[in-house]
């Protein structure tokens, strides 16, 4: 469809400072990694510090000099850009160089492509990819800007860019009608959980903190896992048994990136509304990471934006076999809930304290109490023993039993509603009574 410079396997980075906005600098390591996810050779590295960016080429006129040396003597095929570049920048740069030129949200495209493996996650990069090439479209038709001729098609007509804007657009209408029919699916199982009372754990983090490892370690599920950026693209549902919780689902899901995209974040909404809908999120945090901090606040900053900010969060801190003689812990807050669990995913170190974690945060609702009961209530006696929830019984010698059991609350009152019971008509004491 374009008729550009090919995108070869070499490529020279360019990362430029401004002194305008420093402390929203993007990290040159960072995008390295990104530029070798996409499987792309880096060979070199062009640095440069501006007060602001060139509304024309970005870079100055020197600068761009030097990256052409550098495409010359390294004999690099593209120039990728750490940084998002106007479509106009874009094309002027790649008049000048003679080579292609993506920035930093094109990488993050051709990784995403790279890595969709369901139907779904497909869809959704195609729309990114789509949305973000639909104000581009220019440079690749500029020498195809004139009107249709031959016979029966001259005066008047589409120009070939109006129709490709046309049949993009279609596209485009079409991609966002199947993920509605996707969204609609995963709403029913959403909701068929929901009615079945089955709370959702879903993963989320910065890319590559470890999120797919953590998962495969707690499911012994295959999730494909690499040490690279976003390596997981499709969100993966399994099924987990939780002592005194039961059945819970658990969700892995994309892994976020600073200034990931706006059009990437819209793309995936139908992926992401996992994480809004959760019953507790798992934030999985790169604990040895220099820029750990930052990159809690970036995760953070795309929860508020996906809307899932008020969804109750139970971080984790992975990757403690990087860090000297540091063990496993649970941080608590000052009314004792757990907040934070220093783990390592690949050992295996505390996942007994992040399940003790989880357990205590979905059962905050959770009751533990000794139950008196009369001959005349066996019917809840026996519903009780069903469903497990009795931790030890003895009888009393005018004939009650006295179980101490432990349950969600809202077991326990459908419980007392099956037996025809009110709950002032139980009595009840604390444990250890």
């Amino acid at each position: 469809m374009f008729e550009r410079p090919d995108v070869g396997e070499r490529a020279v980075l360019v990362h430029i400072e401004f002194s305008s906005h420093s402390s929203d600098t993007e990290d040159p390591g960072e995008f390295r990694e990104l530029v070798i996810s996409a499987g792309v050779e880096p060979v070199a590295l062009v640095t440069g510090k501006r007060n602001q960016p060139s509304t024309r080429l970005f870079v100055g006129t020197g600068k761009l000099e030097e990256i052409r040396d550098m495409v010359a003597a390294s004999e690099a095929d593209v120039v990728l850009f750490n940084h998002a570049l106007s479509p106009s920048q874009e094309r002027n740069i790649e008049r000048e160089l003679k080579c292609r030129v993506l920035d930093r949200t094109g990488v993050i495209l051709d990784i995403f492509a790279q890595r969709a493996r369901t139907h779904e996650g497909k869809l959704q990069v195609e729309l990114a990819q789509l949305e973000h090439m639909s104000t581009r479209l220019i440079r690749g038709w500029t020498h195809l800007e004139r009107q249709k001729g031959g016979i029966g098609l001259r005066g008047p007509g589409e120009t070939q860019l109006e129709t490709d804007r046309r049949l993009l657009r279609e596209r485009i209408k079409s991609i966002h009608r199947r993920l509605g029919k996707v969204r609609r699916q995963r709403d029913q199982g959403r909701r068929a959980r929901q009615r079945a009372d089955i709370p959702t754990v879903s993963l989320v983090g910065y890319t590559n903190a470890g999120k797919s490892t953590l998962f495969n370690r707690v499911t012994s599920s295959t999730v494909y896992a690499a040490d690279q950026l976003f390596a997981t693209l499709d969100p993966t549902l399994r099924r987990l048994e939780l002592p005194d919780i039961g059945p819970v689902v658990i969700a892995d899901t994309v892994g976020f990136i600073r200034h990931l995209p706006h059009k990437l974040v819209e793309a995936f909404r139908a992926t992401l509304e996992e994480t809004n809908q959760a019953s507790l999120l798992l934030h999985v945090v790169d604990s040895h990471d220099e820029r750990r901090d930052d990159n809690i606040e970036q995760v953070e900053s795309v929860l508020f934006e996906i809307g899932a900010e008020e969804v109750p969060m139970l971080q984790v801190f992975n990757k403690i076999d990087l860090l000297e003689n540091f063990e496993p812990r649970i941080d608590r807050n000052e009314d004792g809930e757990p907040v934070r669990v220093w783990v390592s995913a690949v050992t295996g170190a505390g996942l007994d304290l992040l399940f003790d974690a989880v357990v205590e945060r979905l059962a905050e609702d959770l009751l533990h109490h000794c139950v008196i009961l009369g001959p005349t209530e066996g019917k809840l006696r026996a519903q009780l023993h069903e469903a497990g929830s009795v931790l030890s019984e003895s009888h009393r010698d005018n004939g009650d039993s006295v179980l101490e059991v432990r349950l969600q609350a809202r077991d326990w009152y459908q419980m007392l509603s099956r037996s025809g019971l009110a709950v002032s008509d139980v009595r009840i004491e604390a444990p250890g009574h």
